[in-house]
């Protein structure tokens, strides 16, 4: 009976630990589009919390002003992000802190779905 209880309580610890590497929520979108200039640029594919966004704000704050709801659909840069566009809507030092640390985002070691060409708009 102990044996039994000692093997279940290592199987979950050896899930748990499992789990915990390349681990996102359900809803929350791994960007590696752009996996390629990414990897050009030293810095790991970004994992978007999505939920955790969620939790603080409405869908229509983002979505359709901000984002296309349509996977590969928004040309999400760094450009474009420090002039203020996508994430840099509210990553610009006011509603939330600046895009200058690389690694808060660009830290996925999870697997990247591959990308297809976006379709196209009807």
């Amino acid at each position: 009976m102990k044996s039994k209880i000692f093997l279940g309580m290592l199987l979950f610890v050896a899930v748990i630990a499992v789990a915990g590497i390349g681990y996102a929520e359900y809803g929350d979108i791994v960007l590696g589009k752009k996996l390629e200039s990414m990897e050009k640029a030293g810095v790991k594919p970004v994992m978007f919390p999505h939920w955790f966004h969620r939790i603080r704000f409405k869908c229509k704050v983002c979505h359709e002003d901000i984002f296309v709801l349509q996977r590969g659909a928004n040309d999400i840069n760094m450009m474009a992000i420090m002039n203020g566009e996508f994430c840099g809507k509210c990553h610009n030092g006011n509603i939330a802190w600046e895009p200058l640390y690389c690694d808060r985002c660009h830290s996925w070691d999870g697997p990247v779905p591959p990308y297809t060409a976006a379709p196209a708009a009807k």
